[in-house]
């Protein structure tokens, strides 16, 4: 059986948008922390935590876009990339 190619991840287009997604929030939680605090002290936590969700989430989307990007799609894809590194430095594997 043979193997369809996979077009929807052709490794330069289509992972804009996991940048300009990192972008909006990083920019909206900065605003945010910048903007300080207003209104019912009740609310406090609750922005709080929205502030602190903005910054993760640009944090996770960053990531999430580089590892697609560079073709790491899965553990297995991570876990050569490392032995590539070590080999490449001269490093024993752990086993």
């Amino acid at each position: 059986m043979e193997e369809q190619p996979n077009n929807n991840n052709d490794g330069s287009g289509g992972y804009w948008w996991w940048a300009a997604a990192s972008g909006v929030q990083l920019a909206w939680g900065i605003y945010s922390f910048r903007k300080g605090y207003s209104g019912d002290s009740r609310l406090m936590p609750l922005k709080a935590f929205g502030v602190a969700s903005l910054f993760v989430g640009a944090t996770a989307t960053a990531t999430i876009g580089t590892f697609s990007a560079s073709g790491i799609h899965s553990v297995k894809d991570a876990v050569e990339l490392g032995e590539n590194i070590r080999s490449g430095l001269g490093v024993k594997g752990r086993g």
